[in-house]
């Protein structure tokens, strides 16, 4: 229970990580913060999604002044994976998974590139999964080279593998406390059609969409 000081509030993100969803998670956060919040509790089940936002959003929950635990009630894909970190105390359910890949790029009938546009493209993807790789280093006490040979074999944990490593500080079944405040964010026609739908920049594609994309792309890696 919270003491008579404390507000804690729990944000449940089910939702890919896109700019909305992005958004809407910070706009919140900043709300409760000036009504006096003291402990955030962030629940993901998400599929990933853009690279550029979940690194954002986790630079940004790092940088609150406040305690953030964060929960797996589900599935914790990707750049999700990167939201997850964002925690001091990191939870998850017994029956979930995390899953790390490689960054891929989208690209279009109507992009054009030079070899010089093309290596720009490869520096900022290898910059893009040394972040990645660096903020799960940074959580689990792993290599950078440890993770990134994870992202590199499109590793699935479950979580007393995550938890082994360090990514898990703790495997429990209760998620929220009877009476507490709950904001939920979802996004659901966009995770249906994400894979369809034009981006700028870099998202990290599940594994589950990765042969459809790849009979469209004339370069990914």
């Amino acid at each position: 229970m919270a003491g008579d000081n404390e507000m804690d509030h729990y944000i449940k993100f089910y939702a890919p990580v896109t700019s909305n969803t992005a958004i809407q998670l910070q706009q919140i956060v900043e709300k409760l913060l000036l009504q006096g919040l003291t402990k955030l509790h962030l629940l993901l089940s998400t599929p990933g999604g853009s690279v550029h936002d979940g690194i954002s959003s986790y630079n940004f929950l790092k940088g609150l002044p406040i305690e953030v635990c964060t929960y797996n009630f589900g599935s914790v894909d990707s750049i999700g994976v990167i939201l997850f970190c964002a925690g001091q105390q990191r939870f998850s359910v017994q029956n979930a998974r995390f899953l790390l890949h490689p960054v891929a790029m989208q690209v279009f009938s109507n992009q054009l590139f030079d070899e010089l546009g093309i290596e720009e493209k490869i520096n900022s993807l290898k910059a893009d999964q040394k972040n990645i790789a660096n903020v799960i280093s940074e959580t689990t006490g792993k290599s950078v080279d440890e993770i990134l040979g994870f992202i590199h074999k499109r590793t699935t944990f479950d979580p007393d593998t995550a938890s082994t490593m360090g990514l898990v500080t703790e495997i429990k079944q209760s998620l929220i406390p009877a009476g507490a405040s709950l904001i939920s964010i979802y996004e659901p026609q966009i995770q249906q059609q994400q894979v369809f739908m034009p981006m700028r920049g870099f998202t990290d594609i599940g594994q589950q969409n990765f042969s459809t994309i790849t009979q469209s792309f004339s370069w990914i890696a």
